[in-house]
């Protein structure tokens, strides 16, 4: 039954997809506001998340909410727990202010959804390019920043299985040093229910806690992430006591 459930919410992403692309397109080259290109896009992505409820059985309890900036002008650069694509989608439906992801030009090629998000004021980048890649990040993020787009990063690079730790980049810590911005970091148990590769999602609760901003004030890129490491792998443990062995 779960497999069969996790068939027809695909196929319903695959086929809400369409219509939401071609709107967004046409808004994008009749000329639309960049907020209402993105709020289409987020309407996507919010019915996507929704819809797992009904569909699958997801559902998702936030907390930490009052840990987000509230000046609409206050950038920040939010470091996120990445274990599944559930929290991609998620993110930008949650969150008060526009999101933009810095992601690999690959996700451009995926018919629909790549011509979306390539639409958007993101931050798509060739990794093959090495140190001209991140400067791209780096110029591209400052600017979205300052204009009050919060930039999302997953530090980990990729995602991890539950009860797992990646290794911890800084690229998103430097980013804020350089912008002189906080960080902020989030925990997401989404691998609970929605698994790093098998297909069959299960029913349960994803839990996301957000957590305080640090300051870069002080601190080095390395010391930034440590910070932000220790508070999103400390609150992993937490939010899911169950998927780390004692002592670990």
């Amino acid at each position: 039954m779960a497999f069969i459930r996790s068939v027809l919410h695909l196929l319903w992403m695959a086929v809400t997809v369409v219509p939401y692309t071609l709107v967004l397109l046409i808004a994008r080259f009749t000329g639309a506001k960049k907020e209402t290109v993105y709020a289409i896009a987020r309407a996507w992505l919010a019915l996507s998340v929704n819809s797992a409820g009904p569909m699958l059985g997801i559902r998702r309890r936030v907390t930490g909410m009052e840990n987000l900036p509230t000046d609409p002008g206050q950038g920040v650069v939010l470091l996120c727990k990445h274990q599944s694509t559930y929290e991609t989608f998620l993110m930008p439906a949650i969150m008060p202010r526009p999101l933009a992801y810095v992601f690999k030009k690959e996700l451009l090629r995926i018919p629909f959804f790549g011509w979306s998000i390539g639409s958007l004021d993101m931050v798509h980048i060739d990794r093959s390019q090495g140190s001209r890649a991140f400067a791209k990040v780096l110029q591209q993020g400052r600017k979205l920043l300052a204009q009050g787009t919060w930039v999302i990063m997953f530090p980990e690079g990729t995602r991890v299985a539950r009860g797992e730790a990646g290794q911890y980049k800084s690229g998103g810590a430097r980013l804020a040093v350089s912008a002189g911005v906080p960080v902020v970091p989030i925990a997401v148990t989404s691998a609970r229910v929605w698994p790093k590769k098998p297909f069959t999602k299960r029913p349960g609760i994803v839990d996301v806690s957000i957590g305080p901003q640090i300051s870069p004030e002080g601190l080095t890129q390395d010391e930034l992430t440590k910070k932000a490491q220790d508070w999103i792998e400390s609150e992993m443990r937490r939010l899911d006591p169950e998927a780390y062995p004692p002592g670990q």
